[in-house]
């Protein structure tokens, strides 16, 4: 498959459950023909059908290489990106994991039965897994509460399954805003609500990265319960800078993305 049609299979998945993605776009538009695409996140379950290395290979397959490696221990987390040859030309994938080993029993339970025991697919038959969405049918509602009492990634997981929790937009190629700030302000003015965990802005020009998200919109979605909002997947903006070498740095910050991670928190809806 053609990292183009790939990249706008994940994109489809994505934006069926963001809407408002589009329309943040639209406002983007009348000054940016073109926006590009910074990285994607992915996120997944450590596990031997469904852990990093399945969903990195499709991307592997097409020139990609795993270029970084990262550690979140408090939200029992690790995490990889990946990188094209082209770096100018390609979107960086952001891939992420949840270690159940390091979980409580009744997480780990709670996952084996009502996720793992459930899947109803060969996850090796499916092309694009990161772009399937969930395989263990219609959640329930007390699952994803139990879940989320101990990790929101995990209970994010349960009810979305495989699609990317975010796209980024590169401000650095961004027409009409020259700063991180900037693309806030603009945000915000038009009615987008910002993760402010640890600040809206996270990092330092000095840190050679800085980032910020929306947060995620609530979505509707038919538990055995009932129908019942819960937090979706949310948009990106990343500035980067250039190193004293004068290369543009092209990684990954662990504390920026620590906090990247809530903006699909439920308490903060």
């Amino acid at each position: 498959m053609p990292i183009d049609a790939l990249f706008s299979a994940l994109w489809k998945s994505y934006v069926a459950v963001a809407p408002e993605v589009e329309s943040i776009r639209k406002l983007f538009a009348p000054q940016n023909t073109n926006i590009v695409n910074d990285h994607i996140a992915l996120r997944t379950l450590q596990h031997p059908l469904l852990g990093i290395d399945q969903l990195a290979a499709p991307f592997i397959a097409l020139g990609y290489k795993i270029e970084g490696h990262y550690s979140f221990k408090k939200k029992k987390l690790r995490a990889v990106h990946l990188a094209h040859s082209n770096l100018d030309a390609k979107p960086k994938v952001f891939i992420s994991e949840l270690e159940l080993k390091r979980c409580s029993k009744q997480l780990q339970a709670l996952i084996d039965t009502q996720l793992l025991g459930l899947l109803s697919e060969n996850l090796k038959d499916i092309e694009i897994l990161s772009a399937s969405g969930a395989h263990w049918g219609m959640p329930s509602y007390n699952v994803y509460k139990s879940l989320a009492e101990e990790s929101e990634y995990a209970a994010w997981f349960y009810v979305f399954g495989f699609i990317p929790n975010h796209f980024t937009v590169k401000v650095n190629d961004l027409m009409g805003f020259d700063t991180i700030e900037s693309v806030n302000k603009f945000l915000e003015h038009n009615g987008y609500l910002l993760n402010s965990v640890g600040g809206v802005v996270k990092g330092k020009p000095s840190d050679l990265l800085q980032q910020s998200s929306t947060m995620a919109s609530s979505v509707n979605v038919q538990f055995q319960e009932g129908n019942y909002a819960v937090p979706s997947c949310f948009y990106e903006f990343a500035l980067r800078y250039n190193s004293k070498n004068g290369e543009q740095f092209s990684g990954f910050l662990e504390g920026n993305a620590d906090k990247i991670f809530e903006s699909t928190n439920r308490l903060n809806l």
